[in-house]
């Protein structure tokens, strides 16, 4: 294969030279995978595609887009053992988003599948594009396009180690971001997609970058034991190696350190210092060539070699030969006691499951008659159910999508003998709702191997589980805090939130009966009273109280015939202002009652609205609340409108009597051309005023003019409009308006 020559004025020589360096090796892998049509088609559209500017970038410096994607590719092919349709998805995705091909000459030249991926991860670039953070709405349609075609997460899992293995390239702040975007995603996925591999690379390389002190204490310990370790390691191997061989079994075994992450959590779970007591730092491997009928077989005869050899711990005895882990993971996990009385872990699996074990799923679909894709499916059948509860809060979703990624499982069984998987501290309600959303909700306990048990029964391995309902039971709020799996946990809130609302509905009801026995108006403006007086910010949880007759009848009676006095009492009168009635000698009242506002603004019971800042002399009116606190409004406040048709009868007419009085906050909103000195001006005039104070001033700049918001304190309309000419005489100033806040 020829070679692509990049535009040199875009990259760098020493960029263009890793590019086809890794264009090369990537073809060495995908030799056997792709046709030679493939290939030829391929090279030409990114040698097209080579002479354009538009899709020349750099992912970091020295690291470009087509190096990246050509590395992502060899990690597919080699680390995750993936064929055709996805090596040419990803070769093929940047192509579509630069829009350098179309999906229908995809769809025409490498088919439908091909297409269909290449659309995924356009869509999860365009989010990325959108600075995504892990709590918005954004990363939920991330993660449901993800859910969407397993091989998209492949494929993003492959992307995201080539980066985490270039990191050292980009800024300290994009290191911290994607490490931390790393651990709490991707590496715990491709945990649950059995990429164990790939797993402890991302978290090592994540813990290198946002916890790099710890990563470098933890890896120079490890480098100072090394030649120790490998000694015990040679040490332990040898006789067992002398067994197997005599035992005529084909194998090959390895010995390992544990990842420095791996480490770490021992180090803080112990609550350690050093690793001279962790034991199992490394592990041991047999991997056993066998036809696939004799697997289980072999593996437990291995397993007796080992434990014939070197005392076995019962307690850690884990076998996921018998019951396979839910991401496919097969292999006997023991811990034996080694030379020097150190406790060594031995793993002992086939070829076939530690090819399982590195490359998850998708080494299952090289072996003929193993439903691979059934556990998985499962997986992303639940995390489609979370992503598409749309009543989910950010911190909620983020906590039971992780629900869904670890995997530390149990096995039980219901009466019938049906084997049910849940996570580790699933309780039997988990279990209930496993079965079914109403059996959930009408669950009252359990019989586990024959004796009752609560709701907060944890599940464990091997139980025998009976689900125990009636028709008169509702879930209780509480239950939230007994289910741990994202399924109870989103099914029981729908269950909760209609239960609420259907409550709520009763106690509307309720409210409307009794309003009209008391001959009063039900209206939307007594219902938030009510809420306020009762200390409630939900209206459906307050009604629902209502309903189930948490709040009485009395308290709410109390409530309204104050609120009525209050209403049939307009006649105010306090320091500082009083209002004028039917029987007074003011000619302009004509009938109605005028609130007459001195000078004196402080000790009163009457306070000037936020939303509008009335100031003397500006035209007013009063809004009585149904407390009985007055609030005046300038005439042409915002909320003005609004007011008087849903409470015209809270509105009075309110005027200024006497002079002016105290200062009183105004905004201004100021615009001009954008010269230097510009704030000078503005606050030297200010400052030269005696009856006029400036409190603030916000000066935002744009492509050559300014605008600015201004906070006065003032007595007077007067004074305002005299101070807004004075502004307006400042050169460079266009306009100058009064603003609500």
């Amino acid at each position: 294969m020829e070679e692509i020559y990049f535009k040199q004025s875009l990259w760098s020589d020493e960029e263009c030279t890793l590019t086809q360096r890794a264009y090369r090796k990537m073809l060495e892998s995908v030799d056997d995978q792709l046709s030679k049509e493939d290939v030829n088609l391929i090279h030409s559209l990114y040698e097209h595609a080579a002479k354009s500017s538009d899709i020349h970038f750099l992912c970091a410096p020295g690291f470009t887009n087509f190096q990246h994607v050509f590395e992502t590719v060899t990690i597919l092919v080699d680390e995750v053992g993936l064929g055709r349709v996805v090596i040419v998805a990803a070769l093929l995705t940047d192509l579509v988003r630069s829009k350098a091909i179309s999906r229908e000459m995809v769809t025409e030249r490498f088919g439908e599948q091909v297409s269909v991926i290449c659309d995924g991860m356009v869509k999860v670039d365009e989010l990325y594009g959108r600075n995504i953070s892990l709590g918005s709405e954004n990363f939920r349609k991330l993660l449901f396009t993800f859910a969407q075609d397993v091989r998209v997460i492949l494929i993003m899992l492959s992307s995201r180690l080539n980066t985490m293995r270039h990191l050292k390239a980009f800024s300290a702040e994009d290191q911290m971001r994607i490490g931390q975007e790393v651990s709490l995603l991707y590496a715990p996925m491709a945990h649950r997609m059995g990429l164990y591999g790939m797993k402890s690379e991302l978290e090592d390389l994540s813990m290198k970058f946002t916890n790099r002190s710890v990563y470098l204490e933890i890896a120079a310990m490890l480098d100072e034991t090394k030649r120790g370790r490998e000694e015990y390691i040679h040490q332990f191997l040898a006789p067992l190696r002398m067994r197997l061989d005599e035992s005529g079994m084909k194998y090959e075994m390895k010995g390992r350190t544990k990842t420095i992450s791996s480490i770490y959590n021992k180090l803080k779970k112990k609550k350690m210092m050093s690793l001279e007591g962790i034991y199992d730092l490394f592990a041991i491997r047999i991997i056993i060539d066998c036809p696939p009928n004799k697997e289980k077989a072999e593996c437990w005869r291995a397993y007796s070699i080992v434990t014939d050899l070197y005392q076995p711990n019962p307690v850690r005895l884990k076998d996921w030969i018998s019951v396979p882990k839910g991401n496919g993971y097969e292999s006997l996990h023991i811990t034996v006691l080694g030379p020097g009385k150190r406790w060594v872990e031995v793993q002992i699996r086939t070829r076939r499951m530690d090819e399982v074990a590195e490359k998850g799923f998708c080494a299952h679909w090289k072996y003929k008659g193993i439903k691979s894709e059934e556990n998985i499916e499962k997986w992303l059948a639940n995390i489609r159910e979370v992503l598409e509860n749309p009543e989910l809060s950010g911190v909620d979703f983020i906590d039971d999508f992780k629900l869904n990624l670890y995997d530390k499982e149990v096995f039980a069984f219901t009466p019938k003998g049906e084997l049910r998987r849940l996570p580790k501290g699933a309780t039997v309600l988990d279990f209930a709702f496993d079965i079914h959303t109403n059996v959930g909700r009408r669950c009252v306990g359990a019989i586990v191997n024959d004796r009752n048990v609560p709701l907060r029964y944890e599940i464990q391995n091997g139980d025998q589980v009976e689900i125990l309902t009636s028709n008169h039971q509702e879930p209780k709020q509480d239950w939230i805090n007994i289910v741990v799996t994202s399924k109870a946990k989103t099914k029981l809130r729908q269950a909760l939130k209609e239960q609420t609302f259907r409550r709520s509905q009763i106690g509307r009801e309720m409210l409307d009966r009794k309003f009209k026995n008391w001959k009063v108006e039900f209206s939307d403006t007594i219902l938030n009273g009510l809420m306020k007086e009762f200390g409630y910010k939900d209206i459906n949880i307050f009604l629902s109280d209502v309903g189930e007759e948490i709040i009485t009848s009395d308290k709410i009676k109390e409530y309204v015939d104050k609120d009525r006095t209050e209403q049939d009492h307009f006649m105010i009168s306090a320091n500082g202002y009083q209002v004028v009635g039917d029987n007074t000698p003011e000619k302009e009242q004509k009938g109605s009652s005028v609130i007459m506002l001195d000078r004196g603004l402080t000790d009163i019971e009457f306070s000037l609205a936020k939303c509008c800042n009335p100031i003397f002399g500006d035209p007013v009116f009063a809004f009585v609340s149904a407390t009985g606190g007055v609030k005046i409004h300038r005439v042409g406040c915002p909320n003005e409108n609004d007011m008087r048709r849903k409470f015209g009868y809270r509105i009075l007419e309110a005027r200024w009597r006497g002079n002016e009085g105290n200062m009183m906050a105004v905004s201004l909103r100021v615009t001009g051309t954008d010269d230097i000195g510009i704030v000078t001006n503005i606050t030297q005039l200010f400052q030269k005023e005696d009856q006029v104070k400036m409190r603030s001033i916000t000066i935002n700049s744009t492509e050559g003019g300014f605008e600015g918001d201004v906070t006065v304190m003032v007595a007077s309309t007067d004074m305002l409009e005299t101070m807004i000419k004075r502004i307006k005489t400042i050169k460079g100033v266009y306009s100058v308006t009064r603003i609500g806040k």
